[in-house]
């Protein structure tokens, strides 16, 4: 129904933001990852996600699409709400719950408040097959350059390789050298191994 909000922020915590769009404030449940990405903007653009239930009518806001992507992922598993799929975004990252997934490590999961081993167990079955397609892009721990990452990515994937090998291979390089690579090093670096 709604994709996205754009207007100014007149209230940002941890748990919620409200965006004023043209006069009428719009109140949205965010994870902690969302709040850290948009608490120093005074504005800008929210995409959302809009939860109909018989007793209430929620509004999720996510500061880029492959986490909407994630948590509309997360949803679809028996068993997880919107509230813990904002949860399980809030106590871990894109990239670590692409990780947990596609390495079906459920016990990074499991570490999240509330999700005890048969909920872990069921979102990596679940989504093991689905989480690739789904083109999440995933958030690279720590200071790596993620535009040197996509476009090596890009490269590669052009050249015929496959995505998941060579996203593995570019996570691997990156954290390695620590982000402090050209693309065209990482290139070169990927095709030694790929």
């Amino acid at each position: 129904m709604y994709d996205y909000f754009e207007g100014r922020f007149t209230e940002i915590n941890p748990a919620y933001i409200v965006v004023d769009c043209h006069g009428v404030g719009y109140y949205l449940h965010v994870s902690l990852n969302t709040f850290t990405k948009l608490k120093d903007k005074p504005q800008g653009r929210i995409l959302v996600h809009h939860v109909v239930r018989e007793d209430a009518q929620l509004l999720y806001g996510f500061a880029d699409e492959s986490e909407r992507r994630l948590f509309r992922l997360l949803i679809t598993v028996s068993g997880v709400g919107s509230n813990t799929a904002r949860l399980i975004l809030s106590s871990l990252s894109t990239y670590e719950i692409k990780q947990a997934i596609t390495n079906r490590d459920a016990g990074v999961l499991q570490k999240v408040k509330g999700i005890g081993l048969k909920s872990a167990q069921r979102i990596v079955i679940d989504l093991f097959d689905k989480i690739d397609k789904e083109g999440i892009i995933e958030d690279i721990p720590s200071a790596v350059n993620n535009t040197t990452r996509t476009e090596a990515l890009s490269a590669l994937v052009m050249l015929g390789f496959q995505k998941n090998l060579v996203e593995k291979t570019l996570d691997k390089l990156l954290k390695t050298s620590e982000g402090l690579m050209s693309v065209e090093d990482l290139i070169k670096q990927a095709l030694k191994i790929l």
